[in-house]
């Protein structure tokens, strides 16, 4: 008999809602302790729901809970990039594939992408980046998969996050993600994976050098 997942509590789920967007918007950086006091004074709920926000928040790679420096926002280097990208090269770009190939519709992706274009702010703009990606690989026919890319997707932001708080490359993304989006249309499979392929490549490459030549060296 398949067990049923226990829902988090309406108040946990509000605040860990709450802490992973200041987190995948930049406003809690990576290295910066998360207190749970201060917290809580700040989301108006007790230390407990702050507690297992936190808790679930490691459990995705967001945060890390040490025994002697408490929790911070987890730190992103290289090989951290490389790791989390080499999953979504490995899974987005067949997952495009199968969407397209399915005929799945692609029209929240076309809307994630004119909310990108009409962001006034980068909180906006990253959170509508992620949608469209998710649009692209979730209609791919396999819920494993799509929730296998899920489990990596909060990484991934927070990798984007940091990058584009060093160099900011919107303008190059969003004109990739209309070439990708486009040959999806198109009905080009293989087309649009590439190009998603590309995309995701060439995004680890510019932000993190180092984590490009590991993988080249055959050490990521």
């Amino acid at each position: 008999m398949t067990s049923v997942p226990t829902p988090i509590p309406s108040r946990t789920q509000f605040v860990l809602e709450g802490i992973k967007h200041r987190i995948l918007t930049g406003q809690l950086t990576p290295g910066q302790a998360l207190v749970e006091a201060e917290l809580a004074a700040q989301f108006g709920v007790s230390k407990t729901p702050v507690r297992e926000a936190l808790k679930t928040l490691a459990g995705t790679g967001l945060v890390v809970m040490s025994q002697y420096k408490g929790v911070t926002v987890r730190m992103v280097d290289a090989d951290m990039a490389r790791e989390v990208y080499d999953v979504r090269l490995l899974l987005e770009p067949e997952a495009l594939r199968r969407s397209v190939r399915r005929g799945a519709s692609l029209d929240a992706a076309r809307d994630a992408l004119h909310r990108a274009d009409a962001a006034t702010d980068t909180a906006e703009r990253a959170l509508a980046n992620r949608e469209f990606h998710r649009a692209l690989y979730l209609p791919c026919g396999n819920p494993l998969l799509g929730r296998m890319l899920d489990d990596v997707r909060d990484q991934a932001a927070l990798v984007s996050a940091v990058a584009w708080a060093a160099d900011p490359s919107w303008e190059r993304e969003a004109t990739e993600h209309r070439a990708i989006l486009r040959l999806a249309l198109e009905g080009d499979a293989d087309g649009a994976a590439g190009a998603l392929h590309a995309h995701i490549e060439s995004f680890v490459r510019r932000a993190f050098p180092a984590a490009d030549a590991q993988g080249e060296d055959g050490q990521a």
